[in-house]
């Protein structure tokens, strides 16, 4: 009896904990949409603190530059639509600055007759305005030494890229949203929205709740069998 009080009441607990989760995410949802729907940022409102990026993650931003396609990197096994290539990062150096932000321009797709192939970008060497959403910096995958350095790769992580370059980078990056102007670049820019996980936790949830449930119908089964056993035995 003990025992099946003590599994239903951690039961209901694990299965409130996972609702509480799920109170948490939607509220971060809700922040997510706040930040998406503020005004953009321009330049000069970009984070240089490292420890004020996060607070900006998923803002608008809206900035002026000239592409460094010199230093483009093309980040190695990642997924669109279905199809494996590359994420491509090139610098945006700020209009009137000596600073500079790395864009995640899109994905392309890579040959697989030719690994070592780089995707034919249609590069523009004037000023242009990007528009795009502040996010991290792409999820890291497992690479070896070799897959590091050069302009395939598998991860890039921005302070060490700036000292690779010596360029001045802003401690964020900025993946670019589809627009007329780039619509013509040969780049997919099919980006997931940013997901809380909501209803993970509402599955959790229902998962134990439905445990909790079926200890305490064989609890009140095992005490309605007894009962009838002793009215037998006594009649």
């Amino acid at each position: 009896m003990l025992a099946g009080a003590a599994g239903l009441a951690l039961a209901v607990a694990l299965g409130l904990w996972q609702l509480d989760r799920a109170a948490q995410k939607t509220a971060l949802q809700a922040a997510l949409e706040a930040r998406a729907n503020a005004p953009a940022l321009d330049a000069g409102r970009l984070a240089r603190d490292p420890a004020a990026v996060e607070a900006q993650h998923f803002r608008r931003a809206r900035i002026t530059g000239r592409w460094d396609s010199a230093h483009t990197v093309y980040l190695d096994n990642r997924p669109m639509d279905g199809r494996v290539g590359f994420f491509v990062l090139t610098p945006l150096k700020l209009d009137g600055s000596n600073e500079a932000v790395l864009v995640q321009r899109g994905f392309a797709p890579r040959r697989f007759d030719d690994r070592a192939a780089l995707p034919n970008l249609s590069a523009d060497a004037g000023t242009v305005v990007v528009e795009g959403v502040v996010t991290p910096s792409p999820s890291r995958l497992y690479e070896f030494a070799a897959a590091a350095s050069g302009p395939i790769r598998q991860n890039v992580d921005v302070p060490s890229f700036a000292r690779e370059t010596g360029l001045v980078l802003l401690p964020l990056t900025l993946r670019e949203s589809a627009t007329p102007a780039n619509a013509g670049d040969g780049l997919a820019r099919h980006w997931p929205a940013p997901a809380a996980g909501l209803q993970k936790h509402y599955g959790y949830a229902f998962q134990w709740f439905a445990i909790g449930a079926v200890i305490l119908f064989l609890y009140v089964r095992h005490r309605v069998l007894r009962h009838r056993q002793r009215a037998r035995h006594l009649g």
